[in-house]
């Protein structure tokens, strides 16, 4: 994927702005939506930012004028498909852990309700769906969450929409809230070995979301409906400015 010099990302960005495109963001308190939110504010790039979930963030002030929220269970989420309808983007960062929510629970949030999610948001006039999984997802691999990632991602695929970006981070280097000290130490070591090889293992929740709207507001590729991007092209894309 070619990266747009700055003055071709701020001519795309002008332009998409003037579309007046909404969209709605799964996932918004996770460590990754939370700096998708964040960026998508400071470049105004949506006439309106819906964020779907289970339970209502705190936003005040005039920052979050066009932000509305809809609260929805994830097991009845055919009684909350309004919430899916009149956006024309999608982005998917919701997720969970097998160690706080069980093999079972994990397996239901990260696959299921993603791909019902996502054939909700269709049927609601999405055009373009953007998922975040992770480096390494194969829906044929032998260990749970890579093979969740993948299987996934081979879901919402087949709900077929106009274009689907798929997002393959690396670890997510971040400073997150809830404690996770295994997840703490690792991400430490992760962030010396990222001033070495910045592409191999890691990326920042920063780039990623960047790298998200970049994505949104390129075309996307020639006769291509489905674009994968691996972690080196998420730095990259996540770098423009």
């Amino acid at each position: 994927m070619a990266v747009p010099s700055p003055e071709e990302l701020k001519n795309l960005r002008d332009c998409f702005r003037e579309m007046k495109q909404t969209c709605f963001i799964l996932g918004a308190s996770g460590e990754t939506g939370k700096e998708l939110l964040a960026e998508i504010l400071r470049q105004q790039l949506f006439s309106r930012v819906t964020l779907i979930g289970r339970r209502k963030l705190n936003l005040e002030g005039k920052l979050y004028s066009n932000v509305s929220q809809e609260l929805v269970d994830f097991e009845k989420l055919d009684e909350y498909a309004a919430a899916f309808q009149g956006h024309d983007v999608g982005f998917c960062c919701l997720g969970t852990t097998k160690a706080k929510a069980g093999a079972e629970g994990f397996v239901r949030v990260d696959r299921d309700y993603v791909e019902r999610s996502a054939q909700l948001a269709k049927a609601g006039g999405c055009k373009h769906f953007v998922l975040q999984t992770t480096k390494g997802a194969d829906s044929s691999s032998s260990f749970l969450y890579l093979r969740v990632k993948g299987e996934t991602e081979a879901r919402v695929q087949a709900v077929g929409f106009d274009r689907y970006s798929i997002f393959r981070p690396a670890v997510l280097l971040c400073d997150r809230q809830e404690s996770r000290p295994a997840e703490w130490m690792t991400r430490k070591v992760l962030g010396v070995v990222a001033h070495i090889f910045p592409t191999a293992l890691s990326i920042p929740t920063t780039t990623v979301a960047r790298a998200m709207l970049n994505n949104v507001v390129m075309p996307g590729p020639s006769g291509q409906k489905v674009e994968v991007l691996e972690n080196a092209t998420i730095h990259a894309l996540g770098q423009a400015k």
